[in-house]
């Protein structure tokens, strides 16, 4: 690739990749002064990952502009790195997600969910009392077991509709404690269940108690983690084609600026 192509191409890439890194930063202050405390816990991550995207952007860019080739190496060694990580972190993604999926049940069409399918990392991450306390907190406050009895009028068009993972193992008990639903959010506990699991114990219909402790509400929780990991890590394999071909050109640059260095 030549001279002024590669230096070209590198100057417009860095250019957008700033624009979005500004984008990224705004984004992450918009939601520092969001009410949501979920949504404030991600404020950090996210700034820091744009001002990061900026600052090497900002590296490349300038060597590019000048075709320092000291400024052209630091940006490829920082990009090799994000691409490492990137690598190391989809093929995680991939492993961590591998396990886990719905079970189906006769007279409901939702699936349901148990946590013991689900890799050791997810029964690591949720089963530690501190994360768990957090996430529930938030599962709280989303109120998605409250707007199910608004979504579904009867119990008919609940065991009809295609519930959430979230929904089905956090708002509801599990089909084989086998308390009669009166709605959509509330459950008749008189019936006495003869079911050994845990969980038909620790539902209550009260609404910020319902099955938010239950096994079968982290294993909702696990499912829509493994949702997203999956789509992260489909979205991170494009990443990593796209850098790569980045990297390529950078390399050219580099060593077009070298070549132009030594004729100089």
């Amino acid at each position: 690739m030549g001279m002024g192509t590669s230096t070209f191409v590198i100057r417009w890439i860095n250019l957008l990749t700033m624009l979005l890194a500004v984008a990224v930063v705004i984004f992450g202050v918009w939601m520092s002064t969001h009410n949501d405390g979920c949504r404030r816990s991600l404020t950090f991550p996210v700034i820091a990952l744009g001002g990061f995207i900026f600052l090497i952007s900002i590296i490349g860019f300038l060597g590019a502009c000048k075709r320092s080739v000291a400024l052209l190496w630091i940006y490829l060694v920082v990009l090799l790195i994000v691409l490492i990580a990137i690598l190391v972190f989809t093929v995680l993604a991939f492993i961590v997600t591998n396990n886990g999926s719905g079970h189906t049940n006769p007279g409901i069409k939702y699936k349901e969910y148990k946590l013991n399918d689900y890799s050791s990392w997810f029964l690591k991450e949720l089963n530690n009392t501190d994360n768990w306390k957090r996430l529930k907190s938030c599962l709280v406050k989303s109120e998605q077991c409250k707007k199910l009895s608004k979504k579904y009028k009867t119990v008919k068009q609940l065991k009809s509709a295609e519930l959430s993972p979230i929904e089905a193992g956090c708002c509801r008990p599990p089909s084989e404690c086998g308390y009669p639903a009166v709605n959509a959010s509330y459950y008749d506990m008189s019936f006495h269940s003869t079911s050994s699991n845990k969980d038909c114990k620790l539902y209550k219909n009260m609404r910020t108690i319902k099955c938010y402790n239950c096994d079968s509400c982290k294993a909702g929780v696990a499912q829509y983690m493994k949702t997203e990991w999956r789509l992260v890590a489909i979205f991170n394999v494009i990443l990593f084609v796209v850098l790569s071909m980045v990297y390529f050109v950078g390399c050219c640059a580099r060593r077009n600026a070298a070549n132009y260095r030594s004729k100089a």
